[in-house]
């Protein structure tokens, strides 16, 4: 019977860490769509913070559905679900199938093409991961669905298949693997977007940075630097310059004139 009581009081409990945490998701995702701290008349220091919040997809709450799977019937002798954990999904590629190899490519837009080099010396796990999904056609009528056109944080993001920034909860992967010392990330660098405090917090998504742009470490480290454009980056500079549609954000949003992948292909 006692072990019973305890049994239900730590359901009890669990639940009521997982409704706190759903609260704080909701309440930070109001807070990123109602309001962007970045501004180019900030300074650095809001630049930095806006820098961090704005690369952090929140994915260490839980979710709506796995609040109500806890609510409905959460087993007394199950363990959390870790936030982070430092495993990759089964349907990832292995690393040793890049490694050191230099794949080449285009990424073709609607609005140009971009040529590409991926590096698997020096990111091997990343390196495989965007071949085998480049192979699949993974990206093919997908969007770039975020632009950043602050003072040094320029960059056009893409890889969503909802287009909306949301990550495949069934595709994840880590370690980080050639992280910038210095938190700069050139014009033309590739480098992979994750979630914030996650080093396997890795997905389907990936940016350009068409100008140098300063992305401030987490706890977890940097962004995994895959590779760089060899040709066409005025492409993205192009798209840059379009500007970003109408909101509450100046510098950080969608692209005003929509972009679409038309394909990715590397050899």
């Amino acid at each position: 019977m006692a072990a019973s009581s305890r049994s239900a009081r730590e359901t009890k409990r669990r639940i009521q860490q997982m409704e706190a945490k759903r609260e704080l998701r909701r309440d930070q995702e109001k807070r990123r769509k109602r309001d962007n701290i970045i501004a180019v008349s900030a300074g650095t220091a809001a630049v930095v913070l806006a820098v961090v919040l704005q690369l952090t997809a929140f994915s260490g709450n839980p979710t709506e559905e796995e609040f109500a799977a806890a609510e409905a019937g959460l087993s007394p002798s199950a363990s959390p679900t870790p936030s982070a954990p430092a495993t990759n999904s089964p349907n990832i590629p292995a690393a040793d199938t890049a490694a050191g190899k230099v794949f080449t490519g285009e990424l073709k837009l609607n609005s140009g093409t971009i040529g590409m080099e991926l590096d698997g010396t020096k990111a091997p796990q990343a390196a495989a991961v965007f071949k085998s999904l480049s192979d699949q056609g993974y990206y093919a009528g997908s969007t770039c669905h975020r632009l950043t056109t602050g003072e040094s944080f320029g960059l056009l993001q893409c890889g969503s298949k909802t287009g909306d920034s949301s990550g495949d909860p069934n595709y994840n992967w880590g370690p980080l693997e050639n992280t910038p010392a210095d938190n700069t990330y050139p014009a033309g660098t590739i480098a992979v977007a994750r979630t914030g405090d996650n080093a396997y917090g890795n997905g389907t998504q990936f940016f350009i940075a068409y100008k140098d742009t300063v992305i401030p470490a987490d706890s977890a480290g940097g962004y995994t630097v895959v590779g760089k454009v060899t040709s066409g980056l005025d492409v993205v500079t192009k798209i840059a310059a379009a500007g970003i549609a109408p909101g509450a954000n100046a510098t950080d949003g969608t692209p005003v004139e929509p972009v679409t992948i038309d394909s990715f292909s590397l050899k």
